[in-house]
């Protein structure tokens, strides 16, 4: 692992997206939801419009209605710093299907870039303590494919931290589906 991260969560969701095939996304609110539609517009992702931190409960749920399927949770950091009470929830009920990807930039990217703890805290050793059965932090392309590449392969519940410097692009354009019809396509690709 490099001292700093080599590229954007815009280039890290695009990384992403280069190693999955038709696995459901759930991707987080702001502008991770917008980079995953720029990255890889489909039915399997399920764009959150609202409802910061619940990416990984939404996803969670999925994971156990669908244990046949593996199911990434696409997140931010102050997401998960939003909802750390379900990484304890995934810890216990250890769904082996589930795959937690999180885009660290260390702040708020979507609502000005205000700084957040991850910069103090080690989320990736958070969800180990929780009970994750594979835990890992990569800050380049390289490690984020080997570690989904792993994550898909092996039991989970996965974690995978990803360190990403701010991106100075400007966002994606927003999601242009209606939260009806965003339900109605992720709902279409699970059945």
């Amino acid at each position: 692992m490099s001292s700093s991260p080599v590229f954007t969560s815009r280039q890290a969701i695009e990384t992403l997206y280069s190693t999955i095939q038709s696995e459901p996304v759930v991707c987080a609110t702001g502008y991770i939801s917008r980079s995953a539609q720029g990255a890889k517009d489909r039915q399997e992702n399920f764009y959150m419009i609202g409802s910061m931190g619940l990416a990984s409960s939404i996803a969670l749920w999925v994971a156990l209605c669908k244990p046949h399927k593996k199911v990434i949770a696409l997140d931010g950091d102050g997401a998960v710093l939003m909802n750390l009470g379900n990484l304890a929830t995934v810890g216990a009920l250890k769904p082996k299907n589930f795959i937690h990807v999180v885009i660290d930039n260390g702040g708020y990217e979507s609502t000005g870039n205000q700084p957040s703890h991850a910069t103090l805290v080690p989320l990736e050793k958070i969800a180990q303590s929780a009970g994750y059965a594979y835990s890992r932090r990569v800050d380049h392309p390289a490690g984020l494919k080997k570690e989904m590449a792993a994550a898909l392969s092996k039991k989970g519940p996965a974690f995978i931290l990803v360190k990403v410097s701010s991106d100075t692009a400007p966002p994606s354009p927003r999601v242009h589906l209606a939260p009806e019809v965003i339900t109605e396509n992720f709902s279409k690709c699970l059945r």
